[in-house]
């Protein structure tokens, strides 16, 4: 993970909120929820900084509970699984998920070749119904940015040298060379750096939930 530098919260809300908008008609538009945790994790952690990951630190990136958008299948189990264990999940159920589970299979074909957007994550489990019961607690941990990220792995969008833009909320002190701000990847890129997973194309639209089904977790 390269650090950029830190940033205030109110540039990851502001860049969250623009990128991710709350739709209330929406089926299956969940990024009201994903704000909550963004303030959970505010609140809990208290900084935040500007991150770019690779391949081998987005496949640790810890998942939280997550139904399928409420399908016949479970995706990841309320103890949690890695983005790793979630690809090897998805490819074990092949077109059965397709079938069981279409809303969230329609989430990670949309992402799959659209226009990317930063991760949201955590140093540690943040407050919730969904984090309760996770057995990895620490690490880097998803607060927003599931469907987007098991999608580019399953299309190989970080093979190679891709970079991943990220928010992490951190309760450490980071010490960062240079001191920058993180306030876009071009800096990265002039510099010499990898490119982002910013190779796809397309619009990436907000995440959705039919809000007339069961709560319970749903993320996007």
């Amino acid at each position: 993970m390269r650090v950029l530098g830190p940033v205030p919260f109110e540039r990851v809300l502001t860049t969250f909120v623009r990128d991710n908008p709350y739709v209330p008609d929406e089926a299956y538009n969940t990024n009201d929820d994903a704000e909550e945790n963004l303030c959970h994790a505010q609140l809990s952690l208290g900084r935040w900084y500007h991150v770019l990951l690779d391949r081998s630190d987005v496949l640790g990136i810890v998942l939280p509970w997550h139904m399928g958008e409420y399908g016949e299948f479970e995706l990841i189990p309320p103890a949690g699984a890695t983005v790793d264990e979630a690809v090897a999940r998805l490819c074990e159920l092949g077109s059965d998920y397709l079938t069981g589970n279409p809303a969230c299979a329609a989430k990670l074909d949309h992402h799959a070749e659209g226009a990317p957007s930063p991760l949201y994550l955590s140093t540690r489990a943040i407050p919730g119904a969904d984090y309760e019961r996770l057995a990895v607690r620490e690490g880097l941990v998803h607060l927003d940015g599931l469907h987007r990220v098991l999608a580019w792995v399953r299309a190989g969008r970080l093979d190679g040298d891709a970079l991943v833009e990220a928010y992490v909320a951190m309760d450490a002190v980071m010490d960062v060379p240079g001191e920058g701000d993180g306030e876009s990847t071009a800096t990265a890129a002039a510099a010499g750096e990898p490119s982002l997973v910013r190779a796809g194309a397309g619009g990436a639209g907000p995440e959705r939930r039919d809000r007339s089904a069961p709560a319970g977790p749903a993320r996007g």
